[in-house]
């Protein structure tokens, strides 16, 4: 198998041009780099990604951090992408760290053995853990982790007040919140969001509620709901919160949304497979995984970032749940 030394033989060149050429870094005339091109060409040379880190002091490996595989919103977004890394010429090393201080550690410790080029973050980390990454360009997802560290997010507010303002319009008085963890911020905004649509009317009741997005059960979903038996309205922060929701409404013989009418958040594939359909606030997925590529190639190129926290608008999808039939 042909090596370096043989294509620069080949080309009458340094090795340490055709290690220019290969990295694109450094000046190289184009007659010069024609002749290297067609002597990788001639020779069917593949370059050792090992040496060519070595050589650029990182790799052209993305690491993304999440917390685990189970969330659907991320899979979509994390598969797109995965796709636009790979468009422009780097590979991906997931790391789920199931938010355990010890696995999150090793795992920015493995980041920085494999001189990762850049890092995407969708999931709470420690500051110890940032730390030890602390010259990796890197772009958070969904939250902010550090004040000097790009984010991209969408408008959690808007979302949570889109989802007020529906309820009022279809005539709602009592309503329910099921928050998302409030120790997350994109929780805490679509609450916020939710509960400002609805602070100019006072006749309104509004009870609100906090699960984990991961370990919320139905006994959960069920006592509350119990101790809200004239509920007419939910606002759920998940649609995986809402379709549950939804079908502990079954168990207790209450119709959505004859009785009830919810609406959730993101707009998974679950959203449109629920009985009734889900009305949900959809998350552009694809807006939100290009803005953090082109974020993070911008830090990786060494260019100014054209907006350190980015958020991307919202959108309400009508679905059954909101829709009572005439």
């Amino acid at each position: 198998m042909p090596n370096i030394k043989d294509v620069a033989k080949k080309a009458n060149v340094s090795v340490a041009t055709v290690s220019r050429v290969l990295n694109n870094k450094g000046y190289v005339d184009n007659h010069t780099r024609i002749l290297v091109e067609q002597a990788i060409k001639d020779l069917n040379y593949v370059p050792n990604e090992v040496a060519r880190t070595l050589f650029r002091k990182s790799s052209k490996l993305i690491g993304i951090v999440l917390y685990d595989l189970k969330n659907e919103f991320f899979n979509e977004m994390i598969s797109q992408i995965e796709s636009l890394i790979f468009d422009r010429g780097y590979q991906t090393m997931i790391c789920t760290t199931g938010e355990n201080h010890e696995r999150e550690t090793y795992y920015f410790q493995a980041l920085a053995t494999n001189k990762v080029a850049g890092l995407i973050i969708c999931s709470d980390v420690t500051s110890q853990g940032i730390n030890i990454l602390p010259n990796i360009p890197t772009v958070s997802l969904e939250r902010i982790i550090k004040d000097t560290i790009p984010s991209i997010d969408c408008d959690n507010v808007m979302g949570g007040y889109l989802a007020g303002k529906k309820l009022i319009a279809l005539g709602c008085c009592n309503i329910l919140q099921f928050t998302g963890p409030l120790n997350l911020s994109s929780s805490c905004e679509r609450s916020n969001g939710f509960l400002s649509a609805l602070s100019d009317f006072s006749h309104i009741e509004v009870s609100s509620y906090e699960l984990d997005f991961n370990t919320f059960t139905r006994e959960a979903i069920l006592t509350h709901l119990k101790n809200h038996p004239d509920v007419d309205g939910i606002f759920a922060a998940s649609d995986k919160i809402a379709v549950n929701v939804m079908k502990c409404l079954n168990l207790l013989r209450r119709q959505t949304p004859e009785d009830v009418k919810i609406i959730g958040f993101d707009n998974v594939s679950i959203a449109e497979l629920s009985t009734p359909t889900l009305s949900t606030i959809a998350q552009p997925v694809a807006q939100m995984s290009k803005a953090a590529i082109d974020t993070l190639f911008e830090l990786i190129n060494e260019e100014p970032v054209t907006e350190l926290h980015k958020i991307i608008p919202v959108e309400f999808i009508e679905r059954e749940s909101t829709v009572v039939p005439g």
